[in-house]
């Protein structure tokens, strides 16, 4: 059976979360992402991890100027040279 998508803005739709989360739970979501690992030292799951990835460039959306986002590439700088 497939969940229900939960209506815009309650606590736990994307919407709600980012309407609460602080910039403390944006930093910690990052460095969880950076080390692969919870503050805690547990290591996170594929799961978690793509759900902090998403949350991180969601909030950024939002709260970070384009140039200083996860995944930026500056199209000044022309085609990055790919060394296979």
């Amino acid at each position: 059976m497939s969940e229900l998508p939960l209506p815009p803005n309650t606590p736990g739709s994307l919407q709600g979360i980012l309407a609460n989360m602080t910039p403390a739970v944006y930093q910690s979501l990052k460095e969880a992402v950076a080390l692969g690992r919870w503050e805690n030292g547990r290591k996170l799951t594929p799961e978690q991890l793509e759900n902090s990835l998403q949350l991180i460039i969601a909030w950024e959306s939002r709260h970070v100027p384009v140039a200083e986002r996860v995944g930026f590439i500056d199209p000044s700088r022309g085609k990055p040279a790919c060394k296979v």
